[in-house]
């Protein structure tokens, strides 16, 4: 299973809940602190210190505006060349990446930005136990995805899949993209879909 790589723009983001990263040996985690942030949260500390080898803090050096953020493409340039296969998630409300993320994905590196690590979707579709939160997770995962979400039903049904860690069977899918239609979250006609996804 490829890396995941969760970079947490601490200056922007205070993450709660570090500890579902616990349970994935697939992901490591770096969380950039500001020069001038001198004092961590507890939880974080107790939260990291449970993930042990795979994740470290990297304390950018200097001040200036974006400082942190040019911190967090280095390492996704160094890393992305050492790991061609890697997937990155910059958690961050900070739109200021977005034009990075689009260049990097030009360049076939895997890389995306959430405001929340419950956003990143292998940790919130593989923790998720019953449809109801099946379907919020494949809602927030269609409303990231902007004007590039599936249009047929049936590249909507393998999107939905690969959300997943374990393979859906043809009822699971069938019977989550029923309940999305119910819901009017999509609509279907013949093959194609339309989205009315809450904003």
């Amino acid at each position: 299973m490829p890396i995941n790589y969760i970079l947490i723009d601490f200056e922007n983001v205070q993450p709660k809940n570090l500890h579902i990263l616990a349970e994935h040996d697939s992901f490591r985690t770096l969380v950039f602190v500001g020069s001038n942030q001198s004092k961590l949260p507890f939880d974080l500390a107790f939260a990291m210190q449970k993930l042990g080898d795979s994740a470290r803090y990297i304390k950018i050096s200097g001040n200036g505006p974006n400082a942190l953020d040019f911190h967090i493409a280095y390492y996704i340039g160094e890393l992305s060349q050492q790991d061609p296969k890697a997937f990155f998630h910059i958690i961050s409300k900070d739109t200021g990446f977005d034009p990075l993320i689009r260049h990097l994905k030009t360049r076939k590196i895997n890389v995306q930005r959430e405001k929340d690590l419950g956003e990143v979707p292998v940790l919130r579709i593989s923790s998720a136990t019953n449809d109801d939160e099946k379907v919020q997770a494949i809602i927030k995962n269609l409303s990231g995805r902007g004007h590039s979400k599936p249009r047929k039903i049936k590249t909507l049904a393998n999107t939905i899949n690969s959300l997943f860690t374990e393979n859906l069977s043809e009822d699971e899918l069938s019977s989550l993209i029923k309940i999305l239609q119910s819901k009017k979250y999509i609509i279907v006609n013949e093959s194609n879909v339309s989205y009315k996804l809450p904003k």
